[in-house]
């Protein structure tokens, strides 16, 4: 529970810093602040409701953006659909499997965020806004260590950014942007890999049912429990899972 909590942390926290200029937690009433020319500019209780209510609804979308989320689950799709099991592997199973190696994954930088800055805060020791600040840290480290380079100087150079001396020193959303491009290209190429044995044997057989004459029969007929046995004899979860996990780059 404490690590779900810990990754929900940094994404309302970036959720505030990107809808609010300044976070401030010494008014019960008042918490969401916005900076206007160098003067501080206090919501009313409405709107803050309606910024807080609307953060609510785009935070799980910003938990799978900031995570591996984004790589697991596209390499098991890619997996079920190179076994040709659409309708023997639901989507709910392959959301809950890539969920919940994220929290495995996810599990240091949670546990991070969860002990410098919400347990902090929880005991009065720390503003919010210096929370989100020190929630946004570890987050941003574990997403540098998987970003290509490339993609972060493109993303910036977008954003007019590309002067910045450090990655480091990119603002979040420039972090967050390079950082999905990132794990998209890293989970088509892992599952390129996991495509190809399984392409071959579904060009043997064909090929084998061709020369027999047999065309009406369909291939995948033939080759589905083929596949299916080579994936249980070489241990393919097994597999699969240890390269996603390990593909994660340490923060």
């Amino acid at each position: 529970m404490k690590t779900v909590r810990a990754l929900l942390l940094p994404s309302l926290a970036t959720a505030l810093a990107l809808a609010a200029g300044d976070v401030r937690a010494d008014d019960a009433l008042t918490l969401l602040s916005a900076d206007a020319g160098g003067t501080q500019v206090d919501f009313t209780v409405k709107t803050q409701i309606l910024i807080l209510m609307t953060l609510l609804g785009l935070l799980p979308a910003l938990v799978l953006m900031m995570t591996s989320f984004t790589r697991f689950v596209i390499v098991l799709s890619l997996l079920r659909q190179a076994l040709g099991l659409q309708q023997g592997l639901p989507n709910r199973l392959v959301t809950g499997v890539a969920l919940i190696l994220t929290l495995l994954v996810m599990r240091p930088v949670g546990l991070e965020v969860w002990n410098k800055a919400m347990v902090p805060f929880d005991a009065d020791k720390i503003t919010m806004q210096q929370a989100l600040a020190i929630a946004q840290q570890p987050v941003s480290r574990f997403m540098l260590a998987q970003t290509n380079k490339a993609a972060l100087a493109q993303v910036a150079r977008l954003s007019g950014e590309a002067n910045v001396a450090r990655p480091e020193d990119h603002s979040f959303a420039v972090k967050l942007a390079a950082f999905v491009l990132s794990e998209l290209k890293t989970a088509f190429q892992i599952g390129c890999m996991l495509f190809i044995p399984f392409l071959v044997i579904d060009l043997v057989v064909s090929s084998v049912l061709m020369a027999m004459g047999m065309m009406m029969l369909s291939p995948l007929v033939i080759s589905l429990p083929l596949k299916l046995l080579m994936f249980v004899l070489v241990d393919g979860w097994s597999l699969t899972v240890n390269t996603l996990v390990t593909s994660v780059q340490p923060y």
